[in-house]
């Protein structure tokens, strides 16, 4: 009843059933017409006039019933129109039965109801694309017509005539505000030529694109398709160079939170658009067994994994997410991303360090997190080496205290990023993070005591005192430990590839530091995602390992990107090679020579099980050493101990 009354204020609902009724009337006078060969003679057509109400009184609550006045018609899908024919069959067969029943037929064709039937399917569908056709054609949604049109729309050329380019077609044909006009579509299957995908013919194949750019006046160039591989989406990218026309693309769906492809998400090609990785496959029910209702801890949560994390998580719909970060600029960006795209989640920003003992035991208690990921670290391999006591800090100490702070709150599941640096490092930032994996084998396997928490015990000695009293250390606990390791991400903070897009913006040098480097990359949606899923498989004790497909040479990669913006490089932009930096090596490696790894049932994922680790007693005895070197700032001291803790790590005593 709330319904209808608010309807009835529609002065539009009152038109459109107005408009129903006359046509559900012409519906019936016109089949009775056609059966009698258009002869009526006044009795059928007393009869048929007779009827009209009883008819009217069967159809027009039956289109209620089904909802038929409450669809929203600009916006008519093949979903309404089967209503249409669901309501048109239901409401006829509810008319032949009142007569079956009333008086057995007797004076009445049955013929005339089965074209009744089929009459009011067409017209009322006719009705409801009408309207649609006249919103698309004339109105813009908020008043009867579009009062700023586009002054000139560009010829848009597509590649692509698949799924991805079908939607983008379907909302530039509903949005007459978006300024393009599709004048072709260009696809590498031969067999799609002269064949037509709303209205925009298949114009000929990729290979020929200068040709058909020129035979069709195009102004753009859209990429509306997924490349299969990298060479693949290279190939595009020279072909739209070659155009001389500007050209983007449609992201991949790991970068589409929602999955939904629209014209205004394209943008400009990028380096990762030549990776040519393959759309990552997440088991939905999995991932969310453990993130779904529950509160979600996420360190680093502005850095480009962490807030990526928050991005990815949302599609699972965590209760709470707790954004942890000690910078106030990339905490309050994310928060604000989050708050103001994503409505519906809730969002909890705290700023400050994990190693501040009375903050990490506040938002422990309060909160009570089920699920950990922990992002935060310090990642530039040159200024850590030449600052390793900020990587003790930061990156090991920080993370045994959250670790043991997990431990203490009944934390279900944590989650350690780490990197491929962390294999034979030959840097600081390499082997902390493999300290912190060997920390993270330790808790998992239980193979701790009331004296092997250091973290805790030397925060409390620095802390002046905490919020609350602390717990005592359990003796056993029910934290699953996993750590994720992988290479580098494209545009991350420590990245080279900002580096490289300013230094081609200032017109070169491009420096490199060695013409034969390779790195290992994939983007920070595909990264995020594959954390998530590896969080959904640990059991305790496992480092997963992400496949990065080919490494790349960064030499390859400074000159493509010089080819992105329409130059060529050593003849427009210089490439200078300045040596490897403080702590670099040529080659990244994933996994050291002996340990053993699997595959698992994600065809991405590794797991390393059954690593060796070193006895805790040892380990705790070193940690404290490690300490005391960082307090006196001893450079080559926490190298030493550094290389005690993790034998394969080679350090170079010369950097101070």
């Amino acid at each position: 009843m709330h319904l209808f009354k608010n309807l009835a204020k529609n002065p539009k609902f009152w038109i459109v059933l107005c408009v129903d009724v006359v046509l559900l009337a012409l519906s019936h006078l016109l089949a009775n017409a056609i059966r009698f060969e258009l002869t009526l003679s006044n009795q059928l057509l007393r009869q048929s006039l007779a009827l009209l109400p009883l008819l009217l009184l069967v159809k027009i609550p039956s289109f209620y019933i089904f909802g038929l006045y409450r669809g929203m018609w600009r916006y008519t899908s093949l979903n309404d129109i089967i209503n249409i024919l669901i309501v048109s069959l239901f409401s006829s067969s509810m008319l032949i039965s009142m007569l079956l029943i009333g008086n057995r037929f007797a004076g009445f064709s049955r013929s005339v109801f089965i074209l009744d039937c089929l009459f009011t399917f067409c017209f009322i569908t006719w009705h409801r694309v009408a309207i649609r056709y006249f919103y698309q054609r004339y109105g813009n949604g908020d008043g009867l017509f579009t009062p700023n049109l586009p002054a000139e729309k560009k010829r848009l050329l597509l590649i692509g005539s698949g799924d991805a380019a079908e939607k983008v077609l379907r909302e530039i044909n509903e949005n007459i505000l978006l300024p393009y006009q599709p004048v072709g579509l260009v696809d590498d299957d031969p067999k799609k030529i002269g064949m037509k995908l709303h209205g925009v013919p298949v114009i000929g194949c990729v290979d020929d694109l200068k040709n058909h750019v020129l035979r069709s006046g195009a102004q753009e160039i859209l990429i509306a398709t997924v490349a299969g591989n990298r060479e693949q989406m290279r190939r595009f990218v020279t072909l739209c160079q070659q155009t001389l026309l500007p050209f983007k693309v449609l992201p991949n769906m790991g970068e589409l939170i929602n999955g939904k492809v629209s014209i205004k998400s394209i943008r400009d090609i990028s380096y990762k658009d030549l990776l040519g990785r393959d759309e990552v496959r997440l088991d939905q029910d999995k991932i969310g067994g453990y993130l779904t209702g529950k509160t979600v801890l996420i360190t680093g949560a502005g850095g480009s994994i962490g807030s990526e994390l928050c991005r990815q998580s949302l599609r699972f719909s965590p209760g709470l997410i707790i954004l942890f970060d000690s910078s106030e600029e990339n905490l309050y960006n994310v928060q604000m991303e989050l708050r103001h795209e994503y409505e519906n989640i809730k969002t909890l920003a705290v700023l400050g360090k994990v190693q501040d003992l009375r903050l990490l035991d506040s938002v422990f208690r309060q909160h009570r997190p089920s699920v950990v990921f922990h992002t935060a670290a310090y990642k530039h391999v040159p200024l850590v080496e030449r600052n390793p006591w900020q990587a003790v800090y930061n990156n090991i100490f920080a993370t045994q205290l959250l670790m043991e702070a997990s431990i203490m709150h009944g934390v279900d599941r944590f989650v350690l990023v780490s990197t491929d640096k962390a294999v034979r490092p030959t840097n600081v930032m390499g082997a902390s993070k493999r300290v912190t994996e060997l920390l993270m084998l330790a808790y998992s396997r239980h193979c701790w005591d009331g004296t092997f928490s250091p973290a805790w015990s030397r925060a409390q000695r620095d802390a002046d005192a905490c919020a609350q009293e602390p717990s005592p250390m359990p003796t056993a606990h029910r934290t699953r430990f996993m750590g994720v390791r992988f290479g580098n991400v494209l545009g991350s903070s420590g990245s080279v590839i900002p580096l490289f897009k300013r230094q081609i913006e200032k017109g070169g040098p491009v420096t490199v530091t060695h013409p034969d480097v390779t790195r290992y990359f994939m983007s920070a949606e595909e990264a995020a995602q594959l954390i998530l899923q590896s969080g959904s498989m640990g059991e305790g004790g496992e480092i997963f390992i992400l496949k990065m497909g080919d490494p790349i040479k960064i030499d390859q990669m400074a000159r493509e990107l010089i080819r992105l913006t329409g130059r060529e490089p050593d003849r427009e932009i210089e490439i200078r090679y300045v040596g490897l930096r403080a702590g670099e090596k040529l080659y990244e490696e994933l996994i050291t020579e002996g340990e053993g790894i699997v595959d698992t049932h994600h065809e991405k994922i590794m797991v390393l099980r059954g690593a060796e680790t070193i006895a805790c007693t040892m380990l705790g005895d070193q940690l404290e050493r490690l300490a005391q070197k960082s307090q006196s700032l001893d450079n080559n001291g926490i190298k030493e101990t550094l290389h005690q803790i993790v034998p394969e790590y080679t350090p170079d005593y010369a950097i101070a």
